[in-house]
């Protein structure tokens, strides 16, 4: 299977069309939302650029810093040996948790910058985040990475040799964990979508994030149990414990704004 594509004789990467095209159709979905909240829709597309290169250097970081258990060199992060490597982005090597990070962060600053409050923003996006990051996990399927335990079901996908870890090179079909992952981002878009309609009235600002948090790290908690290739430090599977630290601090927060009485202040 083919990685990309010529044009004018510069190889242009399949992985990198799809992430393109799923920033995009969350855009239009986030500028939807801000219609709807009777918000300048305009701000998300002047907002993109700043959101999407902050995305890919935090989940470029974040690879280089958690990589896979295959990339070690006699367990050393290969970036530790070879540091201009981490420069090389079109050699594949992107973090979801990074880009997340990224993202939230060039928000915040842009909000600040701005004057324009950062939590009726980051629920306006967190509907096409999931979006974003449903499509974006086809482009583990082109590249045949990120896939899941050996299996027989019938949805199972066939790796090429090439792209066959060590001790399973006669194995040919494994979990689509890419394709599990897409299908729960996909959900969480649809939650978020009906809750911030039929709750609008109840949720404060910023909750809708929160409840995006909830969703994604209890599916990328559980999902992580099949995939084969985990980023282990210190002898954990890197990605599982933030899941269960963003779960954790996610739910109490939700819960603090909900459930703590605020005692109001007296003269």
């Amino acid at each position: 299977m083919s990685d990309g594509f010529l044009i004018l004789g510069l190889k242009v990467h399949y992985y990198g069309v799809i992430i393109m095209v799923g920033a995009v159709l969350a855009a239009f979905l986030a500028a939807r939302e801000a219609k709807r909240r009777n918000i300048d829709s305009e701000i998300i597309w002047d907002m993109l650029p700043w959101l999407l290169v902050a995305g890919i250097i935090g989940a470029r970081l974040w690879h280089v810093f958690t990589p896979p258990a295959s990339m070690l060199i006699n367990g050393t992060n290969p970036y530790l040996i070879h540091p201009l490597d981490a420069l090389k982005i079109w050699n594949g090597g992107l973090g979801i948790p990074g880009a997340v990070m990224g993202g939230v962060l060039a928000l915040y600053i842009y909000c600040r910058a701005k004057k324009i409050s950062f939590l009726t923003w980051v629920d306006i996006i967190a509907p096409g985040l999931a979006l974003a990051q449903a499509i974006g996990r086809w482009g583990n399927f082109v590249n045949q990475e990120v896939y899941g335990l050996p299996s027989s079901l019938p949805w199972a996908i066939y790796i090429d040799p090439a792209h066959r870890l060590a001790g399973f090179q006669n194995v040919a079909y494994y979990q689509p964990t890419f394709l599990y992952e897409s299908l729960w981002n996909l959900l969480n878009m649809a939650l978020l979508l009906v809750l911030g309609r039929k709750l609008a009235d109840k949720l404060k600002a910023g909750d809708l994030f929160l409840i995006y948090l909830i969703t994604y790290s209890f599916g990328r908690f559980l999902l992580e149990f099949i995939r084969i290739d985990y980023s282990p430090i210190a002898g954990l599977n890197i990605n599982q414990t933030l899941m269960v630290v963003v779960f954790v601090l996610s739910v109490s927060g939700l819960l603090a704004r909900h459930l703590i009485k605020r005692t109001p202040k007296t003269e």
